[in-house]
């Protein structure tokens, strides 16, 4: 149930959307051929000290967040109500970029999500956050873009096309007091209210000028201005396929990144997200890179995201067996595989994720189950290693349609809770059987792809990896 505080914002938010918006500056077509680089980084709030006296709380947290992530990405959204989903307290186990708004521009921090495609951010001295409680939030404030300062802010109307593109052709119909003969209309698009794994948040929607480094910008981009968040303390940059995310906005051929490790440490080291608005390449594929080609889901229930063909997971010389119905999805758009940077631990669907788990388990016999690390971690396996050298663990591979294979160092997928203890990082749901339904049936995540340079080849709808250290 919503609090009543989010109630009356909700009630405030429509109240407000009433109000005239100024005529919206014309896009200018993004289509001038440049890169753009943008340094990717792990926010500073979200790191955890796995040295901590509750070693096995960083693992858990991150576990139930991408439990949750999952939940909301196999539910179909909804702009218009809240969906109930669990709320666990957290840190990020995401990566933040910093995008420059406004006329002067004014920079502020985004995660970067694969998963979602709205870009939107804090924008009130009055933002309040429920539950945004994080390591370091407090003590330095939440920042927030200020749209009294800047020039170029206007409200949406409610007849501009970019509005539909989050409320749909209907909203028309809803522009209740605009005249239908006339395209003129001072009535503004509908607040909006976009539900996350771990939160939500609700806000306006503006035009604005986007600003990089290189001078480059662009007016008229769609932006949300949210005043209401619960657990969402930063804003979002949606790099998804709808028409609304950043890459659909600025009409990318393509974008690539590499995501430095995570390990639940203080490093400020960060690597480049890089925007390619190029005239076109054609065919040309990156030297290094293996692809595999974006699949189309049947359905228009989940239409932000990345999916790719998983043929086979390979665990040392085994190659699991994969019931066929998760690796493609049906004619109700359920199943197979998704890219998510805004997911940190790769969810799979219980009995894929129990085939794997018990692989696992048959072939590294060699050690002792840590029961207790299992309990309080939420993932599984989890082996005691102590007194050994080094670790031996089978090698993990994802093999995609076309013959790309990711093979993962083992860094990526078991993860040390403690000096002794090693734990699998893939989560899955508690309910036994096809899960709890809808959606994809593996995520694959932001801690699965660290140390990859990955690339999202829009022009030629493919996805594109290689393993490299991203730090050097």
């Amino acid at each position: 149930m919503a609090s009543s505080r989010f109630i009356f914002l909700l009630s405030f938010l429509i109240l407000i959307s009433s109000s005239k918006p100024a005529p919206a500056p014309a896009p200018a077509p993004a289509t001038a051929t440049a890169t753009i680089t943008i340094p990717l980084s792990a926010p500073s709030s979200t790191k955890l000290n796995i040295s901590s006296k509750n070693p096995w709380g960083a693992l858990y947290h991150l576990a139930s967040l991408s439990l949750s992530r999952a939940h909301h990405i196999k539910s179909p959204k909804t702009n218009l109500s809240l969906i109930k989903t669990p709320l666990f307290p957290r840190s990020y186990g995401g990566y933040s970029i910093s995008l420059s708004f406004g006329t002067p521009p004014q920079t502020t921090k985004l995660v970067m999500d694969t998963g979602s495609s709205l870009v939107w951010f804090p924008c009130t001295s009055r933002y309040l956050c429920s539950k945004c409680d994080f390591p370091n939030i407090e003590a330095a404030g939440i920042p927030t873009f200020m749209p009294k300062l800047s020039s170029s802010s206007n409200l949406i109307g409610c007849k501009n096309k970019k509005c539909s593109w989050l409320f749909g052709p209907k909203i028309q119909s809803r522009c209740q007091e605009c005249d239908p003969t006339t395209q003129n209309c001072t009535q503004a698009c509908p607040p909006y209210v976009l539900q996350y794994g771990s939160g939500s948040t609700a806000g306006l929607l503006l035009s604005e000028t986007l600003d990089f480094p290189d001078k480059k910008t662009i007016p008229g981009f769609l932006v949300g201005c949210s005043l209401f968040s619960i657990r969402q303390p930063e804003g979002i940059a949606g790099f998804g396929r709808s028409p609304e995310s950043l890459p659909s906005q600025l009409g990318l051929k393509k974008f690539s990144y590499c995501l430095v490790s995570h390990a639940f440490d203080d490093s400020q080291a960060s690597s480049d997200l890089v925007l390619d608005t190029g005239s076109g390449s054609g065919d040309t594929k990156t030297p290094g890179l293996s692809y595999t080609r974006f699949q189309k889901n049947p359905t228009t229930a989940f239409p932000d995201y990345y999916y790719v063909l998983l043929r086979n997971i390979v665990i040392g010389d085994t190659h699991v067996k994969l019931p066929y119905k998760f690796l493609v999805p049906g004619s109700d758009g359920n199943g197979g595989t998704i890219v998510d940077s805004g997911t940190t631990f790769t969810f799979m669907e219980k009995p894929v994720y129990e085939l794997v788990a018990q692989e696992f388990e048959k072939q590294m016999t060699h050690y002792t189950v840590a029961t207790e690390a299992q309990n309080h971690t939420g993932l599984r396996p989890c082996f005691n290693i102590s007194g050994e050298k080094s670790v031996s663990a089978p090698e993990l591979i994802f093999q995609f349609k076309g013959g790309a294979k990711m093979a993962l160092p083992t860094a990526n997928y078991f993860s040390f809770v403690d000096s002794g203890v090693i734990c699998l990082t893939i989560v899955s749901d508690s309910v036994v059987g096809s899960g709890f339904g809808g959606g994809p049936a593996i995520i694959l995540g932001n801690y699965q792809q660290r140390n990859f340079h990955v690339e999202f080849d829009l022009e030629n709808e493919r996805f594109g990896f290689k393993q490299q250290n991203c730090v050097s």
